[in-house]
């Protein structure tokens, strides 16, 4: 976290997004053209990691501006304007621009983000903030030493963790049926994801 000055931190928050709004690192491969969509501030003391925009996303410029983010509110029990108000929630995802379509949905997140961004952005957050990692991308880029497991049992073994970060599964129309076999999200991990996220805001 920057132990700054709120005005020098907000500084430095206002030049990072100007960085990070203007950049074209991808632009050659990015079908849609870039648009970072991203959101932050020095006092969000929860962070959502999550995959990359879709297109619906990509034309608001608003992050889980979808169903997939109404499915994620109400995992988390935040209300729309708590989720979008970037001084307590922090959404960075791993690739910030909409990648464009692939044979069978999205293309993956853009391999060059993270790297270029990531250290940055958390660099700027409070350290005792909770982070949500949202789906595979996310989970495998910070939880490297769980290669070879599934998804599901990252997601089943969430107490591992600790208190201050959860794996969650994409919240796309895709886990209704995913969550009808895993009755455990709902009546374990949901309430203890909820609690954290109240403890934070």
């Amino acid at each position: 976290m920057v132990t700054k000055s709120p005005q020098r931190a907000q500084a430095i928050v206002t030049s990072l997004r100007r960085d990070i709004a203007s950049c074209t690192q991808c632009a050659a491969d990015l079908p849609a053209g870039p648009r970072p969509v991203v959101q932050f501030s020095a006092t969000s003391r929860i962070l959502i990691i999550g995959q990359a925009p879709g297109s619906r996303v990509h034309a608001s410029g608003i992050p889980f501006d979808d169903p997939s983010g109404d499915r994620l509110r109400e995992w988390t029990g935040l209300s729309h304007d708590a989720f979008y108000d970037a001084s307590r929630v922090a959404i960075m995802p791993m690739g910030f621009c909409y990648p464009g379509k692939g044979p069978s949905g999205d293309l993956p997140p853009r391999h060059e983000c993270a790297p270029l961004w990531h250290d940055a952005i958390l660099q700027l957050l409070p350290e005792d903030r909770l982070t949500l990692l949202v789906g595979s991308y996310a989970q495998a880029y910070y939880l490297q030493g769980e290669v070879g497991a599934t998804m599901t049992e990252i997601v089943r073994d969430f107490r591992r963790f600790g208190p201050n970060l959860f794996p969650l599964p994409h919240p796309s129309w895709r886990v209704v049926g995913w969550m009808r076999k895993q009755p455990w999200f709902e009546a374990e991990l949901l309430p203890a994801l909820q609690a954290a996220v109240r403890a934070r805001l």
